[in-house]
């Protein structure tokens, strides 16, 4: 009988080159695609044709913790992109501990994250659109 593993540690994200820590508890990462890869009309008749759609970009949200030093990574990323149009850079998820694999060779920081401050420590959920987004959802690892 063989068991499968998930090590969050092994979800590997970078941004522009540079390696994203200090996420948040629960769940800290989400990729999704903007469109269905198919859309499909069916006809008075009875008939239906599927369309494809060539729309390959997304977006990804990555929670932080407040304390991260990733959010200056990230506020770096938008500032840069808010002066000088140049924020544009490679987003890559990796899931050591399985198949799982995200690429994107265009990414920006779609805007600053809601921020609050209170008695205890908050999150950062940082929005980044993605173009021409590779996904790949694969398994997780087999230890026997």
């Amino acid at each position: 009988m063989s068991v499968r593993t998930y090590d969050p540690k092994q979800v590997i994200i970078t941004v522009g080159g540079i390696p994203m820590s200090g996420f948040a508890d629960g769940t800290f990462l989400t990729v999704d695609r903007d469109d269905d890869q198919w859309a499909k009309v069916t006809g008075a008749d009875g008939t239906s044709t599927r369309i494809k759609s060539n729309n390959r970009s997304g977006s990804m949200t990555l929670t932080l913790k407040q304390s991260s030093p990733s959010n200056d990574v990230l506020s770096g990323f938008a500032n840069i992109d808010e002066l000088t149009n140049a924020g544009v850079v490679p987003i890559l998820i990796k899931d050591l501990s399985g198949n799982s694999l995200y690429f994107s060779a265009t990414g920006w920081v779609k805007k600053y994250p809601s921020s609050e401050f209170g008695k205890d420590l908050a999150n950062r959920d940082w929005v980044l659109d993605l173009v021409d987004l590779d996904v790949f959802v694969g398994s997780n690892g087999v230890n026997v």
